[in-house]
């Protein structure tokens, strides 16, 4: 079985419906998700939600951990909840095959070669402004269609997900700087993003201007 014939099944296993809600639920989560917060968020029973939160593990999209979520130890505490949370990694499909990240990772090293970061980003900042439209209002809206997944954690607007992740690890500078600048075009006036890393999230957070 190649490379592409894996992801293919795993991909495939989203395929019933009530496997996506769940895996949509516990991969938007800032924290693990229990079976019961899991299957009130999917509208089933717990047993359900076990069955197909496990199948997700199955097919490498969730892992497990186990925790008392009730913070007890020793004798009578229970015992440890099941919890679940995204997987690492990415999982593409195109169908015929194409290598976008290829290019992306050579332009990326041609442009941080060449000290145009400066460039790059007032590229990304009007990329961010004119694709503004719609969502002028809703910053949360806009970020979630970008694939950001926001959450608040606090007075903090803090974002799940990285779509520049494999990028990001490369050049960590070039491509976190552009995607500050795409946020900050993005962004109305009354927020203020700033680099301030979610662990296993996004490089860029963002807060409300004191003065609105």
């Amino acid at each position: 079985m190649t490379d592409e014939d894996s992801t293919f099944d795993m991909l495939a296993v989203l395929g019933d419906p009530v496997r996506r809600r769940l895996y949509r639920y516990v991969a938007a989560a800032p924290e693990d998700v229990g079976r019961d917060a899991a299957a009130e968020a999917a509208g089933i029973s717990r047993s359900l939600a076990a069955f197909h939160l496990d199948k997700l593990v199955e097919a490498g999209l969730l892992t497990v951990s186990f925790r008392r979520l009730s913070g007890r130890t020793g004798p009578g505490a229970g015992r440890p909840a099941k919890l679940y949370r995204r997987a690492e990694g990415e999982h593409v499909v195109s169908v015929p095959p194409r290598s976008y990240e290829a290019v992306g990772r050579l332009l990326a090293e041609v442009l941080e070669n060449a000290g145009l970061d400066r460039e790059l980003q007032a590229a990304a900042r009007a990329a961010g402004a004119a694709r503004a439209d719609g969502h002028a209002d809703d910053v949360e809206a806009a970020l979630r269609a970008r694939g950001y997944e926001p959450f608040w954690d606090g007075a903090t607007l803090r974002l799940r997900n990285c779509p520049y992740h494999a990028l990001a690890s490369e050049f960590p500078a070039l491509i976190c700087g552009m995607n500050l600048a795409l946020i900050e075009g993005l962004a109305p006036e009354q927020w203020s993003p700033t680099l301030d890393p979610c662990p296993g999230g996004c490089c860029v957070a963002l807060s409300k201007k004191k003065n609105h």
